[in-house]
Parts: structure tokens; C-alpha cells; sequence
């Protein structure tokens, strides 16, 4: 309708943003934990309490990640297919180390909490995937890197935004996979050398009109299915645990032997 045909490799926005935009009608609708603006309450109370699963899960999702992008060719049956997957792999590794450094700096030196903040690092690892997840193929590395530069600088504005609107993101899902994934396609509009596959503005290509009319389409979908879905589950009473639930903790208040869930602070408060 409004041009060439979109460019979305592996799925920055037709998996990643799909995603990330449910996610934040999820968390609007859902509302905040119980207590997790109020000012009794610690910022602290609310953190990941087990950083080294946290680290593990990012690698685990890092190494998918190398068959999710590459094995989006299609097939490796010939030298022109493998070429591309090696270019995709490539991308895969370049950006989420950049996205990854620069969120890990901005909160170790200018952003809250100002200290070496690991969780921060993982979100930003994954901003950088999914940041790249459009444009692996259709790149060159050094637009790669540029894409998982501003994709940490986008992951951060829009975690932040979160806090600030008081959405109760828990995993930073909407600023991971809304945000990067927005970025990963509208980036495409710009970047991509015709000979690489891509037909950004910056190499003579008409591309910017689709991915930005995508984008458009990809959000009016998902947010009208998912409030669809998730208004009738929130009046029905089904789509938020009771605060009692919230404060004892599903773990005690539904799994058996409760003795393996049970710590100091929920031992007390039962």
C-alpha cells in the first residue's frame, strides 16, 4: 500500500514489538503489585532476588538467539545462503554487546542506581537482540553497531518512562520488546545497503514509508486484541492474584511441601 514490501528478518516487530505491546496493555490493565509505588515500601522489595539465574537465563536466550536469527535463512544448502547466515550471526553477536555496555555505563555512572547494576546489563544484552532481529541480514556491521548503540539508549528512555507513568513493567518487557522492537524496524527505513539486501533512505531506498506504516498497523493490532482479551479476564476476577496472594507469595500459598518456599519473611507473615 505504501510502497516496497516490509523488511523484518527474524521478527523485531511481528514477534518482539507483538510482544512488548501486549505486555504493556497487560501491566496497564493488570495494575501495579500490591505496594510497589507506595513509599513504605523499598525499591529494594521489589528487585531480582537471584541475579545468577538472571545472567543464565540472558545466556540462555542469547545462544537461541543464533538459531532464531540465522536460521531464518531458510537453508544453508549453498555458499550465497551460509554467506548470509555468517552476516546474521555476525550482527547477532555485535549488537547486544554494545546495547548491553552502554545501559551497564549509563547506570553505573548517570542514571539510577548509579552502581554496577547486572540485571541492567542482561535487559540491555536482550535490548540489542531485539533491536537487530529486523535488519540482521539486510546490514553492514557497523550499522549493526549503531543499531545496538541507540537501541540501549531506547531501552533505557523507555524503562524509565515506565517508572516515571508508574507502569508496573516487572521484566521491562514493553522497553525491552516494544521499544527495541519499534526501533529494530523503523531503523530499517534509514539503514540497509541495496547490495546487503535493505533499501534505507541513506542509500537512495524508498524503504521508510513501509516500516513506518508496519509499525503503525503492528501496534493498532496487538493493542486491540489485547485489551480484547485481557478487560473481560480483568472484570471476570481472573487476571490478578488477591493481596494476600501478593503478600505471602503465590510459591507458599499454592505449592506443596509450602516448607521448600518458605523463608524468615514469609515463615512470619504466615
Amino acid at each position: 500500500l505504501v510502497g516496497p514490501a516490509l523488511i523484518d528478518f527474524a521478527g523485531s516487530g511481528i514477534v518482539h514489538m507483538v510482544g512488548g505491546i501486549a505486555a504493556l496493555c497487560g501491566a496497564i490493565i493488570v495494575g501495579p503489585r500490591l505496594g510497589r509505588y507506595d513509599e513504605v515500601k523499598t525499591e529494594e522489595t521489589f528487585e531480582a532476588h537471584n541475579i545468577p539465574f538472571c545472567v543464565l537465563g540472558t545466556f540462555f536466550l542469547w545462544f537461541g538467539w543464533y538459531g532464531f536469527n540465522p536460521g531464518s535463512t531458510g537453508s544453508m544448502h549453498d555458499a550465497a545462503t551460509a554467506h548470509t547466515a555468517s552476516i546474521v550471526a555476525v550482527n547477532t553477536t555485535l549488537a547486544p554487546c554494545v546495547a548491553g555496555g552502554v545501559v551497564f555505563t549509563l547506570r553505573a555512572k548517570f542514571i539510577q542506581p548509579k552502581m554496577k547494576d547486572v540485571a541492567g546489563f542482561c535487559n540491555g544484552i536482550l535490548a540489542g537482540l531485539v533491536s537487530i532481529t529486523a535488519g540482521c541480514s539486510s546490514v553492514k556491521h557497523w550499522e549493526a553497531v549503531v543499531i545496538g548503540l541507540i537501541g540501549g539508549f531506547v531501552y533505557s528512555g523507555a524503562s524509565m518512562l515506565m517508572q516515571r507513568l508508574k507502569i508496573d513493567d516487572v521484566v521491562d518487557a514493553f522497553a525491552v520488546h516494544g521499544a527495541c522492537g519499534l526501533w529494530g524496524i523503523l531503523v530499517l527505513g534509514f539503514l540497509g545497503d541495496k547490495e546487503a539486501g535493505g533499501n534505507g533512505v541513506f542509500y537512495g531506498g524508498d524503504q521508510a514509508g513501509t516500516q513506518f506504516f508496519a509499525a503503525l498497523i503492528i501496534i493498532l493490532w496487538t493493542a486491540s486484541l489485547s485489551i480484547a482479551i485481557f478487560l473481560p479476564l480483568k472484570f471476570l476476577g481472573m487476571l490478578r492474584l488477591s493481596d494476600s496472594f501478593q503478600e505471602r507469595g503465590a510459591d507458599v500459598m499454592e505449592h506443596s511441601p509450602s516448607k521448600a518456599y518458605k523463608d524468615n519473611r514469609t515463615a512470619e507473615s504466615a
